[in-house]
């Protein structure tokens, strides 16, 4: 995308009012609701054992917008890790390619921005781990290989199974703690 179109798309995101969360993904910008109660707790479950086993120069950041304007790329996921320089600025915006994981959990009113629209955009954008939580199918996909097109690997766990999470994390994600939507 033209640097000066994203410019523009960035600047119509940033200017929306507290409280809501716009992505940029090509000329679309894509608006989310605020998020239930299972979704925080299932974040939470994640986010405690990507806390357990993350390396010490990574931090963990919550709602970040990931950009990469090459690409004409704005996310932001529920869950990121970034090494603790880049998040030594006073805006909401780090590069993106800066991301070791982007971790979503599948929205019910909107679960293609995560399965089709993240799964497109994140490896264009040089992040090398997507992880989707889905409580709606009760299951959760690890993508990861990326070659700047497209992730060339995909595992997936249902609740109640383990799922491993590679370098620079390296763990067995347990799932058993996981709530479905219904």
């Amino acid at each position: 995308m033209d640097p000066p179109h994203f410019a523009l798309l960035d600047e119509a995101r940033r200017s929306l009012p507290d409280g809501f969360k716009a992505e940029i993904s090509g000329d679309t910008i894509v608006m989310m609701v605020g998020s239930s109660g299972i979704h925080q707790r299932n974040l939470l479950v994640v986010r405690r054992q990507f806390d357990a086993h993350c390396p010490v120069d990574l931090l963990p950041s919550e709602n970040t917008d990931l950009v990469s304007p090459g690409a004409g790329k704005s996310r932001n996921p529920d869950l990121t890790y970034l090494p603790a320089d880049v998040l030594e600025t006073t805006d909401n915006q780090v590069p993106a390619e800066a991301a070791a994981i982007a971790v979503e959990l599948v929205s019910p009113s909107n679960p293609e921005n995560d399965w089709v629209g993240k799964v497109r955009d994140y490896p264009l954008m040089g992040i090398p781990l997507y992880l989707v939580v889905d409580a709606r199918l009760k299951s959760v996909t690890l993508f990861s290989r990326p070659d700047g097109g497209k992730y060339h690997r995909r595992d997936d766990a249902d609740f109640g199974e383990s799922l491993g999470i590679p370098g620079p994390f390296g763990f067995d994600l347990d799932t058993s703690a996981l709530l479905p939507y219904s």
